[in-house]
């Protein structure tokens, strides 16, 4: 089936914030005692929504985060946004380029995507075409994102390819029916394909991927 709707995951897809959103993280748990790594933390948490990470870290501890923790991360990474996001190198030539309906649908909350599309001026190009797990209490890999979106938008979910850099995502938009292209590094090919994706490693090469289905 032809492509006729382009879903896109927002967080290391569109912006370039799985490392800056776990930097945040890494700094902010050190200051309650738990040491992690960069690296093990982009592993642990891409692409997982906020109450898993949380019970990762309070395992981790042995001790529950105080109840404002949530939302003093959410302004933490809101403002390392404002500062430093930019958006994932050669997306905005490849939306150039693709003549298909667009949209995003992401983990994070609604205004957590805005903010990132709208740090990286990508907002314009979505404006009104954002769905957030947060509206419809699922997240992935359960499909049921993906499938709501793509009823909003108007498409049979068979028609929508999605792209992802997630295991989680990547699972959702196979559950869902979904073409899946897996956005990765060479190193991490093996992981994304074998849970169905098709893989690509620059946004370069995305209006091609699109075009030759």
């Amino acid at each position: 089936m032809q492509t006729e709707l382009v879903i896109f995951d927002c967080d290391g897809v569109l912006v370039d914030s799985e490392g800056l959103g776990n930097r945040v993280l890494v700094e902010f748990v050190a200051e309650f005692g738990l040491a992690m790594k960069l690296e093990e933390a982009i592993l642990l948490f891409k692409g997982c929504k906020m109450a898993d990470c949380v019970a990762v870290i309070e395992q981790r501890l042995g001790k529950k985060m105080p109840p404002d923790f949530v939302t003093q991360l959410r302004i933490r990474t809101a403002e390392a946004f404002e500062r430093e996001l930019l958006p994932v190198e050669g997306i905005e030539a490849a939306l150039d380029k693709i003549n298909l309906p667009i949209c995003v649908a992401s983990s994070g909350p609604p205004e957590k995507i805005k903010l990132a599309l709208r740090v990286t001026n990508l907002l314009p190009r979505f404006e009104g075409r954002i769905f957030s797990s947060y509206q419809i209490a699922s997240w992935k890999p359960a499909p049921d994102l993906f499938l709501y979106t793509a009823k909003n938008m108007g498409f049979p979910a068979p028609s929508c390819t999605v792209v992802e850099d997630s295991v989680l995502g990547v699972c959702a938009g196979v559950a869902a029916g979904m073409r899946v292209l897996g956005y990765t590094e060479q190193s991490e090919a093996n992981l994304l394909e074998g849970f169905g994706a098709r893989v690509f490693y620059s946004m370069y090469q995305l209006p091609s991927l699109l075009s030759h289905h």
